[in-house]
């Protein structure tokens, strides 16, 4: 039976109406239609669909809504938000950054076909949350030895994901 939820998505309280067990991946794509989190192979093994729950990544395809309930959900919509709170940005200002991550992603030219990349900016940004200037070592452990499996990219932009996670950290420490 259906459940009325209450959920804090990219720093807006949300309400829905569902059943608690329900993927949270589904609520935040049908639902509330947010795009970014993907359905790649819904059993958490390739990091497509990963979101930050209170900072800490997830995987929303086998994440239950209700889990989420009194969390902060953070999906790649909302990382340019969580910057500008960050730095204390005028709203204005808010509206046109992105987040560092972001915007490494693209001066790296990083996406080829892009499906996964949501995920890997997911990983990226809670990397950087803990680890401020990690080593190549740390950032590939970051996106291949974390549970619950390693983030796959079809098109094998691995070594671009290591530049812009580079390049992401000195931005973010300027």
């Amino acid at each position: 039976m259906a459940t009325e939820l209450a959920l804090s998505v990219n720093g807006a309280k949300q309400a829905v109406s569902t059943e608690p067990e329900t993927p949270l991946l589904f609520v935040l794509r049908n639902e509330l239609k947010l795009t970014g989190p993907r359905l790649g192979c819904g059993i958490a093994q390739c990091g497509a669909c990963a979101v930050l729950l209170d900072g800490e990544e997830v995987r929303a395809c086998i994440t239950p809504v209700s889990y989420a309930v009194g969390k902060r959900v953070t999906t790649i919509e909302g990382l340019p938000a969580v910057w500008a709170a960050e730095k204390h940005l005028s709203e204005a200002d808010a509206a046109k950054t992105l987040h560092p991550v972001q915007q490494a992603w693209i001066d790296e030219q990083v996406p080829q076909c892009g499906y996964c990349q949501s995920g890997m900016m997911i990983a990226a940004v809670e990397l950087l949350a803990k680890t401020p200037n990690p080593t190549v070592a740390q950032i590939k452990d970051a996106f291949t030895n974390k549970p619950p499996s390693p983030h796959l990219c079809r098109c094998g932009t691995y070594a671009a994901i290591i530049d812009a996670v580079q390049r992401a950290a000195k931005a973010m420490s300027a």
